[in-house]
């Protein structure tokens, strides 16, 4: 069953991200450019942006991977620039490859090679990869990995899950298959920070940004953006702001 945009989902009142100013400059570059928002628990966010608009490197930030250059934010209630080892154990992450991701936890938490293999092949039995369990993780198809990535990433049951394009390069089907798992999740209680450049997939989203050379210029219900900008999809949203970006730049 896929939950689609109607599937109403239980949010809480509090705050499990709070961003005020972020900003992260790579000597005159200035890749995120004091953003300011806030992420409710058990909410689907949506992180959207054009390559290069800044949103990994925001990510970065919230999942302590890297120091800002000044601003001000929270994640789990654990602050980016003191806590971030805190901020580590509080959350999952997913990133594009099953290895960075194990590589990630047994780093984060000290997990043994045999906590790895348990784990993995519970895993596998939930996902229904039984007869793959014996294979390498590289010879599965890219949909299975990543939704095994996104097993791993919430095993421990994070507070917040960040997911860096978790999608990209699969078939329709199984981008709906992972998008079941993403609303589980956050039935769950999980918070769910997902950056995708399928502009389809941000309708699945409680609410999204669009950030552009980056700077957030946009914050919202899809809803809401549409009207906004008196448009019928969020690709159209999308394509709004870029031409005003370009317009702002001549």
């Amino acid at each position: 069953m896929f939950y689609g945009i109607d599937a109403k989902l239980k949010m809480d009142t509090e705050k499990v991200i709070k961003v005020n100013g972020l900003t992260k400059r790579f000597g005159d570059f200035t890749a995120v450019d004091a953003i300011s928002f806030e992420v409710e628990k058990g909410e689907i966010f949506g992180f959207l942006g054009a390559n290069g608009a800044g949103k990994t490197t925001a990510m970065r930030m919230l999942c302590g991977l890297s120091i800002p250059t000044s601003g001000k934010a929270a994640v789990a209630g654990f602050d980016v620039y003191r806590q971030t080892e805190s901020i580590k154990k509080s959350i999952g992450y997913m990133s594009l490859t099953v290895k960075e991701n194990i590589r990630f936890y047994a780093g984060i938490y000290g997990k043994s090679d045999q906590f790895i293999k348990e784990k993995t092949a519970f895993i596998l039995q939930q996902l229904h990869l039984e007869h793959e369990a014996n294979k390498l993780v590289k010879s599965l198809p890219l949909g299975w990995k990543q939704k095994l990535a996104f097993s791993v990433a919430i095993f421990h049951e994070p507070q917040i899950v960040f997911l860096d394009e978790p999608t990209g390069g699969v078939d329709p089907v199984t981008r709906r298959e992972f998008w079941n798992m993403i609303y589980q999740a956050a039935e769950s209680g999980i918070t769910v920070f997902v950056t995708t450049h399928y502009m389809d997939e941000a309708e699945y989203c409680n609410r999204v940004s669009i950030m552009v050379d980056g700077r957030i210029d946009a914050l919202d219900t899809p809803q809401q953006l549409k009207e906004t900008y008196e448009v019928k999809s969020m690709g159209e949203v999308f394509l709004k702001l870029a031409r005003k970006a370009v317009r702002s730049g001549d």
